[in-house]
């Protein structure tokens, strides 16, 4: 990710916090370490694909909205894992081949406190900026894609680098410590840039990410 998007990431955050931190006059202002287990794959017919465990940390900032509303905005940064089936040439050692894919997510969620400040469902959008679907291994390079002739495993490296999101998730604890679970679905394409790599092929797949974590508040 570049330093004007980081910089860009870092004002948006600010910014936020600034005005819901002056809404929340009356109410709290919480600002959050979280630390997570990520377990990512991507829903498509074109590749053959495998979930992968990973891991992510961050920042985030919960604010008393109105009545039994929160608002959840935040940065955080993902390690993700994800295999993809391929072969030696002449269909040779066959295997499942490890990815990993670097990000940084924004979100802005609201949440509904079930009970007020230790249970709560949370549901917005999220804005994940990607680094390549990198090999993890180099001497699986020129593997095969499965059901491909030519395509390599080299080849398909090359993700979309915004991608847009939808979360659904609950939360429960403590007001200074919480954990929770979240479901991630991306709804743009982040197999795009592979159209082209094969003649006659339209590449199309959708994040999907389970996210289990824990946020320690100040």
């Amino acid at each position: 990710m570049s330093l004007p998007k980081w910089l860009f990431a870092t004002l948006f955050i600010v910014s936020i916090q600034q005005t819901i931190a002056q809404h929340n006059y009356n109410g709290y202002n919480l600002l959050g370490i979280q630390g997570a287990i990520s377990f990512f794959n991507i829903n498509t017919s074109d590749l053959a694909t495998q979930q992968g465990v990973g891991f992510g940390v961050g920042f985030t900032t919960r604010g008393a909205f109105r009545n039994d509303f929160d608002l959840i905005y935040g940065l955080h940064f993902q390690n993700d894992k994800i295999a993809v089936h391929a072969s030696e040439l002449a269909g040779l050692n066959t295997q499942y081949i490890e990815y990993t894919i670097q990000s940084a997510n924004l979100s802005l969620l609201g949440s509904y406190n079930l009970i007020n400040k230790h249970l709560s469902i949370e549901f917005g959008p999220i804005l994940r900026f990607n680094g390549k679907m990198a090999l993890n291994n180099s001497k699986f390079e020129d593997y095969i894609i499965r059901d491909y002739h030519t395509l390599t495993a080299k080849e398909i490296e090359e993700i979309a680098k915004f991608n847009a999101l939808i979360a659904v998730g609950i939360t429960s604890g403590i007001e200074h410590f919480r954990l929770s679970a979240q479901y991630q679905y991306g709804v743009t394409n982040m197999l795009k840039p592979l159209n082209g790599k094969v003649e006659n092929s339209s590449f199309n797949g959708n994040s999907a990410t389970l996210i289990l974590s824990g946020t320690v508040y100040f």
